[in-house]
This record gives C-alpha cells, structure tokens and sequence, in this order.
C-alpha cells in the first residue's frame, strides 16, 4: 500500500488557506513570554497561543503544537499552558526553557472555535465529500505559515509535536507538508484497519473519519511520507486506544520508508503504559528535538 503526498490531499479535501496575524498581545511570564494571537485563517478568526525564550538570539528553532482531544472541547489552545491530565505538565514553558518559539491554535469545535458540536460539524462536512479531520490539517498548515513567516524563527528548523488527536494533527501533517523538519508524536500511532478489526477505532472521534482513505493508505504508509525527515513515535503498550497489534502493523509498513535513513526514525515503546505521557517520552522528545532543530 502507497499513496501519493498530491493523493492523501485530494482525499483530505486539504485547503491552501491564507493566514494574518490580526492581533498579539505579550505576557512575561518570569524566563519566557507568552504571546496571546488572533490569526485570520481563511475566514475564520482563530486564537493563538505562542511561547517563546524571554531572551532570544536570533532566529530559533519553533514547533508547532498540536492540542489533543479528549473530550476537552473548551481547552484547545489553552493546553500549551495549562496542560491535561495525561501530559506530565504542561509543555509551552517546558519548550519555550528549552529554546523554541512553540504555537498552539484552537482546532475546529475546540477552544473559542467550540460553537458548534463535533457530530455537527463532522456530519455537514462529510455530506459535502469533506471531513473534519482535513479542515483541522488545513488550519494546522495555515498556522505553520504563519510560524514561518516569524522573524524570530528560524523557518529550517520548524519541528511538529502532539499527543493524541494531536499526534495524528503532527505527522499526518509532516506527512503533507515538507516544511516540517521533524516530528515527534505519542499516543496515537496505529493501524486503522487492524483498529478497526479489533473494535479499537469507536474510542476515536468521528473527526478522524477520511471517506476511502483506507482504500489507499493507512497509519503506516502517511507517516512513510515524512521519510527521511526524522520522526520519533512513543507508545504506551497498554493504550486502549492505539493496541499493539495495530501499531506493530503501522510500524512494519513504515520501517522500509526509512530504508537507510534508519537512526532518523526512532520508536520509544513502554510498557504498562497507556494513553499518557511519561518521563521517558519527555525525555525522548526534548533530545529529539535538540538532535534534529538545535
């Protein structure tokens, strides 16, 4: 099974959307600063959360941050700084410490954008041969743009991040989009079909409904997009939500897009672990991305 970057857009219904900066408004927050953003993405006005070092020099590395989902449709954004209970703490001053410029924008019904239900939104898309899943990643695109565009970053070394619905937001993304230098994602890599073999798939969101993706393309074969940019996949082996068998099956159909160019693909896989994030993902994740942006 292969698919095409141009292919997985069409059957995203992936948009090129334009972005500006409406308003920013500065907050100190002791050794870094966070930046409180109106974007104009396409039509809609989104809100932006940005952390960044309170003493930058030059150009820096940044990541784009992908918020997770659970069921936490008021948070959104709101996670870079306060967190969720599945993450150790919450990561917008952890990386701004580390020296990255770190955005988060509200997803579609998530955050400021909650005005309307999942289901809804999900369901009108879907008659129109769109998803929601495709609009979440053609905002996600806008807002690299406009991280991008930052006289403070540094636009070679943009890495993406995410846990959950954010970890398919960052590597589905990478995989669309060559801008990403690196990407590390927890919690949500897997096979779907064999997801859905096991009844796994119902504890996900209608949000990640592709129409015909699965035809064409599945976890595996869309992180091989990223290849050979590098990618760090962490996993617990106990979460309900992304089991075992599907992720080996994921991995298996990954590994030969790495084909030499194997020390840029890593996988930490912990066991009694489920859906959260632990120290040694933390820790993995900070040298990833202090290997491959710093």
């Amino acid at each position: 099974m292969s698919i095409s970057r141009s292919r997985f857009r069409q059957l995203l219904a992936f948009e090129d959307r334009t972005v500006a900066l409406i308003s920013s408004r500065e907050e100190t927050a002791g050794d870094y600063v966070i930046e409180h953003l109106r974007l104009r993405i396409g039509e809609d006005d989104v809100r932006g959360i940005l952390t960044r070092p309170a003493e930058p020099s030059g150009p820096m590395p940044a990541i784009l941050y992908g918020h997770s989902h659970g069921g936490g449709y008021a948070i959104g954004a709101s996670e870079l700084l306060d967190g969720r209970d599945y993450l150790l703490d919450p990561l917008g001053p952890v990386f701004a410490r580390a020296g990255y410029v770190t955005l988060c924008i509200d997803m579609p019904v998530f955050g400021e954008r909650a005005t309307a239900t999942e289901s809804a939104v999900a369901k009108a898309l879907l008659w129109q041969g769109k998803s929601l899943f495709g609009a979440m990643l053609s905002d996600h695109a806008a807002a690299l743009t406009y991280l991008a565009g930052r006289p403070d970053v540094d636009a070679t070394r943009i890495g993406a991040f995410g846990l959950s619905m954010g970890c398919v937001l960052s590597y589905w993304l990478a995989a669309l989009d060559e801008r990403i230098a690196a990407v590390a994602h927890l919690c949500c890599f897997a096979d779907f079909r064999t997801m859905i073999a096991l009844g796994a798939h119902d504890g996900h969101g209608i949000y990640l409904t592709v129409p015909g993706l699965l035809r064409e393309a599945d976890g595996g074969t869309i992180a091989g997009l990223v290849a050979p940019r590098p990618q760090l996949i962490c996993v617990g082996e106990e979460d309900a939500l992304s089991p075992m068998p599907a992720v080996e099956r994921a991995l298996t159909e990954l590994r030969p897009a790495y084909r030499g160019a194997e020390d840029r693909l890593d996988v930490l896989s912990e066991a009694g672990v489920g859906h959260q994030e632990t120290p040694r993902m933390r820790e993995a994740v900070l040298a990833f991305f202090g290997r491959w942006l710093s």
